[in-house]
């Protein structure tokens, strides 16, 4: 009994809130001026979707930690306001207010949390005329072999990019022959042969890999910036090898492999999200202010088609005014230089509501605190 009252003390402390508060302010402060070097990306990743901030020495393998990430002083902060609550606040009616503040700020940290664990974003961009029914990740990949043997459809097996880090030998049941990945880069460039002043040695004995060489780069977390990644991947059925490609998420076309009378297409491409609908863009406006080429303002008018909900519509989706469907948000956040490619920011967040439910509950909790007060005040200046 005595062990968990410690506990709950050291918890509830007051002392442990304002360094947790202090911790959190260097985080930001160190975090914002790494942003120049890692980008928004890297950053959130490094400072604020981890555990534990490490620093790596240059031209070194070694890293120490130096600071808690955001997830440990979120998940202090968390249990610090909950023990708070049980070992020192009681119940009134004069306390309800901060009550509902606190209960506020216990949704936003725990809404922060779910969103880091759970919303996806990713984008759709598409031509005028163009029908899709997917969205790209920005940022993560994944490798897919198509069959394209079948008139009517194609079959897709798709592998992540986190099992091919690991240098492996994939083999799953449903997939038509074995992988063998014998080296994955997160960036790399990739540049011609005859480019290259020195003599480079591949094992690659298929597709255009023979003719290009990849070149490993740091990674990239930059808004502008993506990260080109690279693997060097051998087929492999019945104990023989079908061969050895380079794929890469730069190569836009796929590359072709025939197996047992089969043809598959083979790629590296951004992970794809499917949606059970689809979304076509009519016309898309892109105004400028008069005599400049400063966007004054551009929207998409899209054609929205669920078969399974008798769904066929059309929607305008401008600044400001996003597409809420499905679970889904279609934001008009840019487009391509022919002024006909549109590029819509897809987010998938089932927790978005709770940010609003947090924020009006602190402000009930704030109003009713003040007025109670308020009232204290005006009652003892009546005497």
């Amino acid at each position: 009994m005595k062990i968990i009252i410690n506990i709950l003390r050291f918890f509830s402390s007051l002392k442990l809130t304002v360094v947790c508060l202090f911790l959190s302010m260097v985080l930001i402060f160190v975090g914002t001026l790494d942003q120049v070097n890692l980008g928004i990306y890297g950053v959130l990743k490094k400072y604020f979707h981890s555990f534990v901030v490490f620093y790596s020495f240059p031209n070194s393998q070694l890293n120490i930690p130096v600071l808690p990430g955001g997830y440990s002083l979120g998940g202090i902060l968390l249990i610090n306001l909950i023990t708070a609550h049980i070992s020192r606040f009681k119940m009134t009616w004069k306390k309800s207010g901060i009550f509902l503040i606190h209960i506020g700020l216990i949704l936003l940290l725990l809404s922060e949390l779910f969103t880091g664990l759970f919303s996806k974003e990713s984008r759709l961009v598409f031509d005028e005329g163009q029908t899709k029914n997917y969205s790209e990740a920005f940022r993560e990949t994944e490798f897919v072999i198509i069959d394209t043997s079948n008139s009517d459809f194609d079959q897709v097996y798709s592998v992540p990019e986190n099992v091919l880090k690991k240098n492996d030998l994939i083999d799953r049941e449903e997939l038509p022959f074995k992988i063998k990945v014998h080296q994955f880069y997160g960036n790399t460039n990739l540049v011609f042969k005859n480019q290259i002043p020195r003599d480079q040695t591949t094992i690659v004995t298929h597709g255009v890999g023979l003719d290009l060489v990849a070149i490993e780069v740091p990674l990239t977390g930059k808004m502008n910036e993506r990260n080109i990644v690279t693997a060097i991947i051998e087929f492999i059925d019945d104990g023989k090898s079908l061969g050895v490609w380079m794929v890469s998420n730069a190569l836009t076309a796929p590359q072709k492999l025939v197996h047992q009378g089969k043809e598959y297409a083979i790629s590296f491409r951004q992970t794809r999200y499917y949606k059970p609908f689809t979304v076509k863009l009519i016309d898309f406006t892109h105004d400028r202010y008069p005599g400049t080429d400063v966007p004054k303002n551009f929207s998409s008018l899209v054609h929205l088609v669920h078969p399974a909900h008798n769904e066929d519509r059309e929607v305008l989706i401008y600044m400001n005014h996003p597409l809420r469907y499905e679970g889904f948000t279609f934001f008009q956040s840019g487009f391509d230089n022919n002024d006909t490619t549109s590029i819509l920011q897809v987010v998938k967040n089932p927790y978005w509501l709770i940010p609003y439910i947090s924020c009006a509950l602190m402000s009930i909790g704030l109003i009713t605190q003040f007025s109670m007060h308020l009232v204290v005040f005006i009652k003892r200046r009546s005497r």
